[in-house]
């Protein structure tokens, strides 16, 4: 009977054992699961936080400044290889006088009043030149601006075939 009764009692203890063990892992696993994620979600949680307020400050920087566009023509090279021979220095000029206001802006470049004023004083004219004369001047003048010649590159070759064919398309004759 004490044998018996020592089985049971071993079983029963044995038991407790492993049931307590079993569920002390059960504890350790979850307390420090539990803990793991409640710091996930804290995370996750100073990560949203985050986000939004930069949002919402983006959007209040946005809306307060508007929405601003610059044009630096000085991005743009002004061989005519890699832009198609379009001046993009001169268009900007030409946006910021207002230049396109008053619809002289064609396909064959900027034809106004004032271009043809300033390609007359370019080439150093007072009056209206003959077709001969423009090319002469023309002439003269490439010899002073042209890149081989002088340190100041192609900006003011360009200038000057530009004004040349202002004259020529003003003064054909």
């Amino acid at each position: 009977m004490y044998n018996n009764m020592g089985r049971e009692l071993a079983y029963i203890i044995s038991s407790l054992i492993k049931w307590g063990i079993f569920f002390g892992i059960l504890y350790l696993i979850f307390t420090n699961f539990g803990t793991f994620l409640i710091i996930v979600f804290v995370l996750i949680a100073v990560a949203y936080y985050a986000f939004y307020q930069f949002k919402k400050k983006f959007k209040e920087q946005v809306h307060n400044q508007g929405f601003r566009f610059t044009f630096n023509g000085q991005d743009f090279s002004s061989n005519s290889s890699s832009n198609g021979g379009f001046d993009f220095r001169e268009f900007e000029e030409r946006f910021r006088q207002g230049g396109f206001n008053q619809g002289n802006f064609n396909h064959g470049g900027f034809n106004s009043l004032s271009e043809l004023s300033e390609a007359k004083d370019f080439f150093g004219f007072t009056s209206d030149p003959t077709r001969d004369e423009i090319k002469r001047r023309y002439k003269e003048l490439a010899k002073k601006y042209h890149p081989d010649i002088n340190n100041h590159g192609d900006g003011l070759m360009q200038k000057l075939n530009h004004y040349k064919d202002v004259l020529l398309k003003a003064f054909p004759n």
